[in-house]
């Protein structure tokens, strides 16, 4: 994925931006490096306290003044077909992938996530069919 995002992007990008993989628990920036950090579905298959890292990290490394963006399956899911589906393909992830989505949905996903560390949310915004939440935070 990264030579692939290199390969269409690096022309595009500005000289003093690069493309770099990193552990997103430890990450290899300096504090207040960033005006945004974000990630997308990338929480809700995870064990909580890996999120909980993941999301300090975050925290640590964007500037005061700057925002964590954090797009992850709305809780409670929607009773809805749409919602039949995004359980049914979670289940059949099967294992670990499963057991961390439903702790997930369980003990109440991004924002229960930002109250444990002290991450103010400042707005939100639901897709369409309910399924996804994108919340700005600081």
């Amino acid at each position: 994925m990264l030579s692939l995002s290199r390969r269409l992007y690096d022309p595009a990008l500005p000289s003093d931006s690069y493309f770099t993989e990193a552990d997103a628990r430890h990450l290899p920036f300096a504090d207040a490096s960033f005006d945004y950090t974000s990630t997308t579905l990338a929480l809700h298959d995870k064990p909580a306290q890996t999120c909980l890292e993941i999301l300090a990290e975050m925290k640590r490394v964007v500037k005061p003044e700057g925002y964590i963006l954090i797009a992850d399956y709305t809780c409670p899911l929607p009773a809805s077909f749409p919602g039949w589906i995004i359980r049914t393909i979670e289940r059949l992830a099967g294992g670990e992938h499963y057991r961390n989505f439903r702790h997930y949905l369980k003990h109440g996903g991004v924002p229960a996530l930002f109250e444990e560390l002290g991450i103010k949310p400042e707005g939100t915004q639901t897709t369409s069919y309910g399924l996804i939440t994108v919340t700005k935070a600081k």
